[in-house]
């Protein structure tokens, strides 16, 4: 993820924070709301639904307050260095005397640097540090999850889309039929059943076509919505290739899960959560030890009346704590035992990720395996849906044949559509199942 220098707060760019910029790009086009105006490709849908949504906002605030953070522990090993200044009038009547007034004024600078501590401003900056690497690495969990949200929002529409065409298609086929047996009643070689019965057949696909239309209403509107924009907002996507499922990819996959699963960020938040747990018990461990401090100071007074008094100093402070009402040693439980929560932590979320990441490998094996099986269906529907329409026309079979045909074709259209859509998510889902998901895989073309 290039990152660029910020040149107001260096911090933010040395931990991969700038302010102000789109995840994984510097390319401010990305965020452009005005292509919405274009088709849009898969990448585009990813960049606007990244962009507008409060989440990654809010993710991108919370790093750069924790690098800020980083920022504060880092000043423990500067010295501090405070200014003085006192400036007084006074006025003093004794008896039947005249008033005396005075004035006096002091200036004063300190300086104080921490020679030693044994480990607590190490501790506290290395806690800060790792707090950060989480910070960064749940960011880009959550963005990876937003990421498939705008993933499967999209294949949504281009299904539903897909879903509207096979209706129509459906509806076509039964118009055709009905007017077959309009021609074979008309001709004598049909009874009026066939007429009703193609009639009915006719309803249902127009019906069908109508709850088609509404879902593919519905799924635009939710893409829209996912983008950032209103659900009324109109856009169109541009023509997507048509993929097919490559079973040696596939199987080349499953050698690479259990290396590249521990790439996920939330793992990496987990691992960076231990860290910073160790850390802060080092630090609090720190509190009950010595400390080393080197103090000076210089100061200037002037008073009416009186020559200007200067003065200075400088030395070495050592505290030493002896007792504290065992507030140490109960710190040090409560930081020990934090640390054994955050390990347990990881090792329950590691577990869920071995899971997570086979469920998706099969999930993508299944689905590859569904969406040949489903061509193969649609080829041979289509097939016999021609033959038998062809044959009830040239008067031979039944209207049955005929509409049974029909509706097997399809099923197998809609079967179709949902295997090539569930395949083509679940390749995204394995993707972000091992962390994995970015920008790299959309490609310039979809």
């Amino acid at each position: 993820m290039p990152q660029q220098a910020a040149a107001l707060d260096p911090l933010w760019a040395e931990n991969g924070v700038e302010p102000g910029k789109f995840p994984q790009t510097q390319d401010a086009s990305r965020c452009d709301k005005g292509k919405i105006k274009k088709p849009l490709l898969l990448a585009d849908v990813v960049d606007l639904a990244l962009c507008n949504n409060p989440q990654t906002r809010a993710l991108w605030a919370s790093s750069r307050a924790q690098a800020a953070t980083v920022g504060v522990n880092m000043a423990a090993y500067l010295p501090t260095l405070t200014a003085q200044g006192t400036a007084s009038r006074n006025r003093e009547q004794i008896g039947n005397n005249a008033a005396v007034s005075s004035r006096s004024e002091t200036v004063g600078l300190s300086a104080s640097y921490l020679l030693l501590d044994f480990g607590a401003r190490s501790g506290n900056l290395e806690n800060a540090q790792q707090l950060l690497v989480a910070a960064n690495a749940t960011r880009d969990a959550t963005l990876q999850t937003n990421f498939l949200t705008a993933v499967q929002s999209y294949y949504a529409l281009l299904s539903a889309r897909a879903n509207v065409l096979s209706t129509q298609a459906a509806e076509n086929s039964a118009r055709e039929s009905l007017a077959a047996a309009l021609a074979r009643y008309q001709a004598g070689a049909a009874t009026p059943a066939d007429k009703l019965q193609a009639q009915t057949a006719l309803s249902q696909a127009t019906l069908n076509l109508i709850t088609a239309q509404g879902n593919e209403r519905n799924a635009q509107g939710a893409l829209a919505n996912v983008m950032g924009f209103d659900a009324s907002q109109p856009f169109d996507l541009a023509p997507v290739a048509e993929t097919a499922p490559d079973p040696v990819v596939e199987q080349d996959i499953g050698k690479l899960i259990a290396e590249e699963r521990q790439k996920r960020p939330d793992l990496a938040a987990a691992d960076a959560q231990i860290k910073a747990a160790e850390a802060q018990l080092s630090a609090t461990r720190a509190t009950g030890r010595p400390n080393l401090s080197l103090n000076a100071s210089a100061a200037s007074a002037r008073t009416s009346g009186a020559p200007t008094s200067n003065s200075g100093s400088i030395g070495v402070t050592l505290s030493v704590p002896l007792f504290t009402g065992f507030r140490n040693t109960y710190q040090n439980h409560v930081a020990e035992q934090q640390l054994e929560g955050k390990v347990a932590s990881r090792d329950l979320l590691s577990n869920q990720v071995a899971l997570d990441v086979w469920r998706a490998y099969q999930t993508l094996l299944a689905n590859s395996q569904a969406l040949r099986a489903a061509d193969d269906l649609q080829t041979s529907a289509t097939q016999s849906g021609e033959v038998t329409l062809g044959r009830y026309k040239a008067g031979v079979g039944n209207i049955l044949d005929v509409l049974n045909a029909q509706s097997i074709l399809a099923n197998a259209r809609q079967q179709r559509v949902s295997a090539l859509y569930n395949f083509l998510v679940s390749r995204m889902a394995l993707a972000q199942s091992i962390g994995q998901l970015d920008l790299t895989l959309l490609g310039e073309k979809n």
